[in-house]
Parts: C-alpha cells; structure tokens; sequence
C-alpha cells in the first residue's frame, strides 16, 4: 500500500496468494502427459469446494477496467469456491481480502501474469472480476445450486488500485 486507501497491485503467485485460494497455471514440467506423450497435463490444480449442489462451468463477459482502478465493493461465496479462467492470454486484476469476523479486512491486489488463472477459496472475500485488458471473457467453475451463496460488503471509502 502507499497510503491507507491505495493498492499497489503485486505479481500474482502461489505463495503470496495461498490465503486466499490457489493460482492455475502451467508452470514448469506437466505432472502427467497424456495422448500417446502428445499432451502434458498440470493434473489437479485447485480444490473444488462446494458445501452442496454441484459444480457448473459458466462464460462470464465483464467491463474492461482501466488503471488506476477505484473500488469498495467485495463479495464471498459462502457455499463454494469459485475460479476464473481468462480466454485470452491476458492480464486481469485480483483483488482479496481476509475475513476479520465476518467482514473483510484490508484488501490486496494482486496483477496476474498472462496465462494464469484462480480459484477463490470458498468464503474469500474479492472484488469483482476486472480484467484489465482483452475482450473480458473468463470461463468460470463455481457452485450451482439453490440457496443464498453471495454476500457484498461495501468499504466506507473507496480503494484505489495502481500496478507496481
């Protein structure tokens, strides 16, 4: 942060990130191939989580955000985790937070790296899909199911997001 209410959005990695959920990508050896040696596999990156219905893949199209981004709505999925997948080798904006009894704490940014993916823990706070460049279309695995699985919370002021 460079004062209380500016993000500086970090590189995205799976250290940094793992609070909040796992980072998807195809980093170093596949750990399987397949296809006769003609495909290499990352075999099961991230857990899905759902506490109940199932799991369902959706084709999200969202806004293009330009920098500096303002923001002061987060959300969490209660009843399951949710990952989105870019459908261009893009970057895109991912924004987090820890729960600090029952509310969101101070958020994080995070900037991904073109060809990387996540997948939100279920219950972790995050702001809402923002690609930063490309056509904004992500392919999205999440729960599918009756029942209340949103939550917002809106920050008393708004953040404000810079790259680093």
């Amino acid at each position: 942060m460079t004062d209380d209410r500016t993000l500086l959005a970090v590189p995205l990695t799976a250290e940094a990130f793992a609070p909040f959920g796992d980072v998807l990508e195809a980093a170093g050896d596949p750990t399987k191939l397949i296809n006769e040696g003609a495909c290499g596999r990352w075999h099961d990156l991230a857990m899905l989580d759902l506490s109940d219905g199932r799991a369902g893949i959706s084709i999200f199209r969202a806004d293009i955000r330009p920098l500096p981004y303002r923001f002061s709505l987060v959300e969490r999925h209660p009843a399951g985790s949710q990952a989105f997948i870019p459908m261009e080798l893009v970057p895109f904006l991912v924004i987090v937070a820890p729960d600090e009894s029952g509310v969101p704490g101070s958020p994080h940014a995070f900037v991904t790296e073109p060809g990387q993916a996540i997948n939100l823990h279920r219950g972790t706070w995050h702001g809402v899909l923002t690609p930063i460049a490309g056509s904004g279309l992500f392919a999205v695995v999440d729960r599918i199911g009756g029942g209340t699985n949103l939550e917002e919370w809106r920050y008393d002021a708004p953040f404000t997001v810079v790259l680093n």
